[in-house]
């Protein structure tokens, strides 16, 4: 099929590249030059495992290509897909980008005379798509709905594991306003007989992304108060508690006798909380919705409160081992959101450097390849900000230091690099991804999340 995506960010470029790969002929539309200019000189604007091989091969193909002209790229498809952002701006959804989206496109449509489908892929709350992509769309195209189609294909892409998630789903959603919209959106699937393909309204797939991503955050903030109040108990390790725990059958079935472990489980474990351009942003967006429409929502709500106050609880707790932050030399071990992936938008990073810098100390944020997309955030300062992708220049003469993003590089460090390289040897594990027992066999000082 020939399919228009616009949008070539997180969402947009995997999706493309991922059904361009399938033999679908795939426009990328953005509105920024350089952006357009990367893709096609075959060079990925965002970093993500086996991106940028795909996308070559696609281009290479004759199955991808970029271009900022959305004119073109909507006659000559007969599917558009909005894979626009959609930003949280003071904790409620901003859908400027969807509408701007639905009126270009549906201005163009005014002059087509073929059936096109239009697809939003942009997370958006609950009625956005029947009623706000809906009218507008009308209004711009002079056309109703079923002379143009439309549906709701809600995405489920982990930052890192983009590619993988998106070749071999879990299952394909798609709201679809009739039978056949559906029917063009089930086509853009044939390659992926593997995966269910479930079949409901639009309301229903735009709440199946914001129930999918709300569950999964509650059970880190869930981890994290349960943690929490090991902390405060003593003699409590947070990790063997979700370990026994997650070896129940509903949990971790077994299959010919092995442990099935399933990936939920991950969720279940202490740490700084999460981050990232999806938990944060949803959850809020959600809680907003909920509020708006007349019922004030209790359990989300207390997730994002706990998951706010788990990084401030980290630097608290190094505190009250040091004495004083001023003038200390602090190693932070990671500033992604997540390993594998260069992402830092609603890190937990960024808010244990600024409590650090508002406490005088010096931070030095160490990351393999999220250093420039911090710099962006927080710029380096000589006098008390350092930025490196070696850990070991980080740690040399420090005070104490921070796990915060559990890349293998930082999981695999020596516990003597520790003890020979830091003034103090004081780590706060704040993944508990450490031997504890090996860095305090090698003199190191362990605080861990969930164990006082």
């Amino acid at each position: 099929m020939k399919i228009s995506i616009i949008g070539t960010g997180y969402v947009g470029l995997v999706t493309g590249v991922c059904l361009a790969s399938k033999g679908h002929e795939v426009i990328c539309i953005d509105k920024k030059q350089e952006v357009v200019d990367k893709i096609n000189n075959m060079d990925s604007p965002i970093y993500e495992q086996g991106l940028e091989e795909l996308m070559i091969k696609g281009i290479t193909a004759g199955n991808l290509v970029a271009t900022t002209d959305l004119e073109s790229s909507v006659v000559n498809s007969e599917i558009s897909i909005i894979a626009v952002g959609t930003p949280i701006d003071n904790d409620e959804i901003d859908l400027s980008y969807i509408k701007k989206a639905a009126q270009d496109i549906g201005e163009i449509l005014r002059d087509k005379n073929h059936y096109h489908v239009v697809c939003v892929k942009s997370t958006v709350i609950p009625t956005t798509t029947d009623t706000l992509v809906k009218d507008i769309l009308e209004g711009a195209s002079g056309k109703k709905i079923g002379e143009i189609g439309l549906a709701m294909n809600p995405e489920f892409l982990r930052e890192g594991k983009a590619v993988e998630d998106f070749m071999y789903p879990d299952r394909i959603v798609i709201g679809a306003y009739d039978h056949r919209s559906f029917e063009a959106m089930k086509h853009v699937y044939d390659g992926f007989f593997h995966a269910p393909i479930i079949h409901v309204n639009l309301r229903t797939a735009e709440m199946i992304k914001y129930t999918a991503n709300a569950l999964l955050a509650t059970l880190i903030s869930f981890s994290n108060e349960i943690a929490s109040i090991c902390e405060k108990t003593k003699n409590i390790d947070i990790t063997e508690v979700l370990e026994s725990v997650t070896l129940d059958k509903r949990f971790n079935p077994r299959i010919d006798n092995k442990l099935v472990n399933p990936e939920m489980n991950n969720y279940l474990r202490a740490g700084c909380g999460f981050g990232g351009s999806c938990f944060p942003k949803d959850v809020k967006a959600l809680i907003s919705y909920s509020q708006d429409i007349g019922y004030q929502p209790r359990i989300i709500d207390a997730t994002i409160k706990v998951n706010n106050e788990q990084p401030i609880k980290i630097i608290n707790r190094l505190q009250e081992s040091l004495q004083t932050l001023k003038d200390k030399k602090i190693a932070l071990l990671g500033l992604a959101f997540k390993p594998d992936t260069d992402d830092i938008r609603e890190s937990p990073s960024i808010t244990i450097i600024n409590r650090l810098l508002e406490k005088g100390a010096l931070v030095y944020g160490v990351d393999p390849i999220a250093v420039e997309n911090m710099k962006k955030n927080i710029p380096e300062d000589r006098k008390s900000m350092f930025y490196s992708t070696d850990y070991k220049s980080a740690l040399t003469d420090a005070d104490a230091a921070i796990l915060v993003t559990s890349w293998s590089e930082f999981i695999d460090i020596p516990p003597e690099d520790f003890s020979q390289l830091m003034k103090r040897p004081i780590l706060l594990d704040g993944r508990r991804g450490l031997n504890k027992r090996a860095l305090e066999d090698a003199g190191v000082v362990y605080i861990g999340i969930g164990l006082a």
